[in-house]
């Protein structure tokens, strides 16, 4: 069996749009999802990650392009013969069915025998922590419980791939994580491909093995949580996934993995950069709040003077919003590790705040 439990080659797909003209929702993705691998598609609404879902599913067929599942192509294969199951958002339960009978609902359309049927009910109830629940209703469920009926229906198939489409948005704060971790550790034991869809930045870095990063129908970085996070190829990617400072500069000197870059009031950051750009190049240099420090810093190249415009306590960490020369801000998140201790400096403070160059990424996108 190919190593690929789904591939997306050169995929687009358009929609008629009010006046006739064509509508790009996906624009030549090109993707790998490993067998066995958790990824999540992640974007803002209307990015294209639900589409690209249902083409895969075969809910949609793509304008160009192909998808594969375990290298079969899928071509205009209906979504009832391809080897994929979905899971929704809305659950979709039956009402007037028991959850056994919800459960068991795709293998009687198959013809699955009853004695088997029986059998895996009880193996996918199980699976989800629901054994014993056959007889019950769904109105009689909680939400995250429903949602866990919705998973069991699903698996009971044994699909190759399973499809998520924002499966727990309908949940509560508090409900939402628990269901994070519980289906993790689902996939874990399943050991089957799981592709979910979410616009949730903190959901996707908490579940996934890879991550693919989407806005305006494009793919446009894929890569495991801490790739996304610690190296984005862009600066949506950067904006999108976490709290970024954004620096803008131009380039004056580089090496093959470190560019000195002027800030309009007249100071220099050291930061890494993939490409080598052009000296006098105008970039952004990207630099996490919490990887910045207030004060001089041992071993930290980048130190920067500025003055504190607002300083916020919120019990963890404290957020500082330096101002620089130049007029651009930077803001710094110091962890209160100790109890009780005061804030490193107060509002209108000249400060130095401190960071390494590796923490610092050239984004010339």
């Amino acid at each position: 069996m190919p190593d690929h439990a789904v591939e997306l080659r050169n995929v687009w797909k358009q929609f008629p749009g009010p006046a006739g003209e064509l509508v790009t929702a996906v624009k030549d993705v090109t993707l790998q999802i490993a067998d066995g691998e958790f990824f999540s598609l992640l974007g803002p609404s209307g990015c294209g990650k639900t589409t690209s879902l249902r083409m895969i599913a075969g809910f949609e067929l793509p304008t160009q392009g192909e998808i594969y599942i375990h290298g079969r192509p899928m071509g205009r294969t209906p979504p009832f013969q391809r080897p994929v199951n979905t899971v929704f958002q809305s659950y979709a339960l039956f009402p007037h069915m028991t959850i056994g009978e919800n459960v068991a609902f795709g293998l009687q359309m198959d013809g699955v025998s009853k004695p088997e049927i029986a059998q895996r009910v009880q193996e996918a109830l199980a699976m989800v922590r629901l054994p014993g629940y056959e007889g019950r209703r769904p109105r009689q469920l909680s939400g995250g419980q429903q949602q866990r009926v919705a998973l069991a229906r699903a698996l009971v198939k044994r699909p190759e791939v399973l499809l998520l489409d924002e499966p727990l948005g309908a949940l509560d704060l508090k409900l939402r994580k628990e269901m994070q971790l519980e289906l993790k550790r689902l996939q874990r034991e399943v050991g089957i491909t799981f592709v979910f869809v979410t616009h949730d930045q903190e959901e996707a870095l908490t579940m996934s093995d890879r991550i693919a990063v989407m806005s305006n129908g494009e793919a446009l970085q894929a890569g495991s949580p801490s790739e996304i996070y610690e190296r984005p190829n862009c600066r949506f990617v950067a904006d999108f996934i976490g709290e970024t400072n954004f620096l803008d500069g131009a380039i004056t000197a580089h090496t093959e993995r470190t560019a000195t870059v002027l800030l309009p009031g007249g100071m220099t950051v050291q930061a890494e950069v993939e490409q080598s750009p052009r000296a006098g190049s105008n970039v952004t240099v990207a630099v996490r709040p919490e990887k910045a420090h207030i004060g001089a810093q041992p071993g930290a190249v980048n130190q920067l003077n500025g003055r504190v415009a607002n300083v916020v306590y919120i019990g963890t960490d404290t957020h500082y919003d330096v101002v620089l020369p130049g007029d651009q801000h930077l803001r710094v998140r110091e962890q209160n590790h100790r109890p009780g201790s005061a804030p490193l400096a107060a509002e209108g403070d000249e400060v130095t705040v401190s960071f390494s160059a590796n923490a610092a990424r050239v984004l010339t996108e």
